[in-house]
């Protein structure tokens, strides 16, 4: 994330917490903060998050899998993200991400992606609060679908983006259904590049890292 928080604010019409993680990001990893937009009584708030989500029953934040992702396909029937489904969408902006194929190796070698335009990507989200005693958090996890044809090259999912003209939609201010909106993008949507493997740790950090990587 490279957007400033105050632009993103709004963009969103969104009332910012004094929270939110510093910008700009370049490794943004699992467990990590992440700014959401969710909505309520009192409007549109970008606020922190973690992200890697946490059902309700686990007894601690790490009883279970790392929930990053949910799957489209199966989100309204999965007891960890039902609800959250149709009560807790939000939207999680990002100005870009990476993904990774294999060489003959098996060696990760990373690809960024970035839209087409200044703008961000905007990307299909779903949250809860988790407690247990007096430990408490607010998780998020982006949803997935299934690869178009020109991300099936790189990866076989890949993360639902939204139109601006969807935002309402998705955070459920305009009443109507969400479940259409969860597809892949369209051909076109992105640019992307191979990038430097130092990415591949989560302890790198800075801009040179989307980069493209040099011939």
């Amino acid at each position: 994330m490279t957007h400033p928080d105050d632009a993103m604010a709004r963009l969103f019409q969104a009332a910012p917490s004094n929270d939110l993680p510093e910008v700009p990001r370049y490794n943004i990893c699992p467990t990590q903060a992440v700014a959401v937009v969710t909505t309520g009584q009192g409007g549109r708030r970008l606020r922190p998050m973690r992200w890697g989500f946490v059902p309700q029953w686990y007894k601690t934040p790490t009883d279970g899998p790392l929930l990053i992702n949910a799957r489209a396909e199966t989100i309204a029937e999965k007891p960890a993200f039902r609800a959250a489904v149709r009560e807790r969408r939000c939207l999680i902006p990002a100005s870009g991400f990476y993904e990774w194929t294999k060489d003959e190796g098996g060696n990760r070698l990373p690809w960024y992606f970035a839209p087409k335009g200044e703008g961000p990507l905007v990307f299909a989200g779903i949250w809860q609060d988790w407690a247990q005693g007096d430990a408490r958090l607010t998780a998020c996890a982006i949803v997935t679908a299934g690869a178009s044809d020109w991300m099936a090259a790189t990866h076989h999912r890949e993360p639902v983006v939204l139109d601006p003209a969807d935002w309402a939609r998705w955070l459920g201010e305009t009443g109507e259904k969400a479940a259409p909106l969860m597809r892949p993008a369209p051909e076109g949507w992105y640019d992307r590049w191979r990038v430097d493997p130092r990415v591949n740790s989560n302890r790198a950090a800075g801009e040179d890292l989307i980069r493209p990587l040099a011939a």
